[in-house]
């Protein structure tokens, strides 16, 4: 038979990956992701925007009266000069680039002012950079907003968790949900680890963001758990086949999907983040764009590498898999060491279940193939051939 690619396989569900097996270095992995996150949000800490931060935000357009193009760095210098003109204190906190309608113009965040001081702060602006006072504009927010945005946002993630823990004991079992919402977690880690050491901006589109990555993540771990449930049905009635062996090959199976599935979602999202905001300068679309591609990323490396080996963890405590697998692997033994025979076995296929494997393998058949004639079976008892002893007429006489 020619050999296959590892892409057909995938597809097939044939390539046999070992990822279960090898549970210990992706957990060692996600440990060492999860410290640096930790370390990144103890000693970094997260760029907070301005509706969590508060403070005061100048509008500068990127072109002087006269027509000359303004760089973000003048205009960013002009602000904080402005800033600390009113209150020596003061200082620029971001720094943001916009396009849009053919016009360019700057973001500029800074620490709070009172509206006397961001007043006389506009003024000075208008006449370091030489634009139209019109032009100018700033806009105060006070951090008792984004307060109330976070408290909101950790209500609904508290919601979402125990309706999600709720539906996945209902549908499978209390294991799975315990593996699903670890999984989710370290989604949740990660991604906050990543804006973290990046340093953008968080606001109420991040906010957002975290909130679509939980639903996209448990999609994905459901899959792959509903082909876990299929496979190991009835498992410990048969002794093919351990409990995390199964689980291997129902991601095995999926693993493709996963994938296929993720790549889906991420080329718009990546549109949106490197297109929109990168090219095209949609400085809003950033902040959304990251936490979604980055958690979606997340996601389906976590369903495959992180759900299901938790799973087994989980399950190999249970009395009746541990006893269920110390079986399977004293069978195994004893077969190596040639004191049982070799169970005859069907050849393994894609969907077939551990039920399935426990059933012996039917005999070969002897049945004709189709559409050859039947032959008839060759009597050896000389009185049934025509014209044999048996068939002759009685009382025959002698030929003359």
């Amino acid at each position: 038979m020619a050999r296959t690619g590892l892409a057909t396989r995938l597809y097939q569900g044939e390539a046999n990956i070992n990822i279960v097996g090898r549970r210990k270095t992706w957990f060692t992995i996600a440990a060492i992701l999860v410290v640096i996150s930790i370390g990144s949000f103890v000693f970094r800490g997260f760029s907070l925007g301005i509706e969590f931060a508060g403070g005061t935000s100048f509008s500068v357009p990127g072109k002087t009266s006269s027509g000359e193009k303004l760089t973000q760095n003048e205009v960013r210098d002009a602000v904080e000069k402005a800033v600390q003109g009113v209150d020596p204190g003061a200082e620029v906190t971001a720094a943001q680039t916009v396009r849009g309608a053919g016009q360019e113009s700057f973001i500029i965040r800074a620490s709070a002012l009172t509206a006397s001081q961001a007043e006389q702060a506009k003024t000075t602006l208008v006449d370091d950079l030489g634009v139209k006072a019109e032009d100018v504009s700033d806009d105060q927010v006070s951090a008792a907003w984004g307060g109330q945005v976070t408290r909101q946002a950790v209500i609904g993630l508290v919601i979402f968790l125990i309706l999600v823990m709720a539906y996945l004991v209902i549908r499978f079992e209390w294991r799975m949900a315990a593996a699903a919402v670890s999984s989710l977690l370290l989604d949740l880690i990660l991604t906050a680890g990543v804006y973290s050491l990046v340093g953008f901006e968080v606001t109420p589109s991040t906010v957002i963001g975290f909130l679509t990555i939980l639903g996209y993540s448990l999609y994905d771990v459901v899959v792959v758990f509903d082909k876990v449930q299929e496979n190991t049905r009835g498992i410990t009635a048969g002794s093919t086949r351990t409990y995390s062996e199964a689980t291997n090959l129902a991601v095995n199976q999926t693993i493709m999907r996963s994938i296929n599935t993720g790549l889906v979602a991420l080329l718009p999202v990546g549109g949106l983040l490197f297109i929109g905001a990168g090219l095209l300068g949609a400085g809003t679309l950033k902040d959304l764009g990251l936490v979604l591609f980055v958690g979606m990323g997340f996601g389906v490396i976590s369903s495959i590498m992180f759900a299901a080996p938790v799973l087994t963890v989980l399950k190999d405590r249970e009395p009746k898999i541990k006893a269920h697998t110390a079986r399977v692997l004293a069978r195994r033994a004893a077969v190596k060491s040639g004191d049982v025979a070799p169970r005859a076995e069907r050849q393994r296929q894609p969907n077939a279940t551990e039920s399935d494997e426990a059933a012996p393998a039917l005999a070969t058949s002897s049945a004709p193939r189709p559409g050859s004639r039947p032959t008839a079976k060759r009597n050896t008892n000389r009185a049934g051939r025509p014209g044999g002893a048996g068939n002759r007429p009685s009382g025959g006489g002698k030929r003359r």
